[in-house]
């Protein structure tokens, strides 16, 4: 796979199970290393690969908000002051004392997305992240995370959500089984990829 995604685009990559799209995410996140090759990241990343990677089941949401912003290299008093932002975005309000282990997937991911994007990265990775929770909440995401890029912010997301690609993404590439197939305009690629897979 060779591809350049400019900075402040909202770029988007698609294909079927196991065409490689999370794996390409983890490798640009630093989360796994090429086999071969390399990636260069201009910018420091912010990874939410995984519904409530890097929260500990047993600490509260309160405490895995700490947790989460250290791992993404956030100080305490940098978390202090989007920590009540945090909450009212992820809509947990009383739950945020709870243990995550009783939350359900959707506020768990809801919890991820808000940390994720308390402070305006330079590079947002984001691995099905968006079809996740209520319509209200979707929504609230995408206007978020266009408010981002309109302040420079680079955007790579995954999804099988395909008419959200093609309404949030500038360019998609298609994947399948590790190799590109297209880069282009998103309604051109889906339209190629749905040809293909109808």
């Amino acid at each position: 796979v060779s591809l350049k995604v400019n900075r402040g685009e909202v770029f988007g990559i698609i294909g079927n199970n196991g065409a490689g799209k999370s794996t390409m995410l983890k490798v640009i996140s630093k989360v796994l290393r090429p086999s071969q090759g390399r990636v260069r990241v201009w910018g420091k990343i912010a990874p939410l690969l995984e519904l409530g990677a890097g929260f500990h089941p047993e600490l509260s949401g309160r405490e895995n908000v700490f947790l989460n912003g250290a791992l993404l290299g956030y100080g305490k008093l940098e978390m202090e002051s989007v920590f009540d932002e945090i909450v009212d975005f992820s809509e947990l309000g009383s739950f945020i004392e709870a243990p995550v282990r009783t939350y359900s997937s959707g506020m768990s991911a809801r919890l991820g997305f808000a940390v994720a994007t308390a402070h305006i990265p330079e590079v947002l990775i984001l691995d099905e992240i968006l079809s996740v929770g209520d319509e209200t909440f979707q929504k609230k995401s995408r206007e978020r995370l266009l408010n981002f890029q309109k302040q420079g912010a680079t955007v790579l997301m995954v999804s099988h959500g395909l008419d959200s690609m093609i309404a949030m993404c500038e360019r998609l590439v298609w994947l399948d089984h590790g190799q590109v197939r297209l880069i282009g305009e998103p309604a051109e690629v889906v339209a190629a990829y749905r040809g293909e897979n109808s």
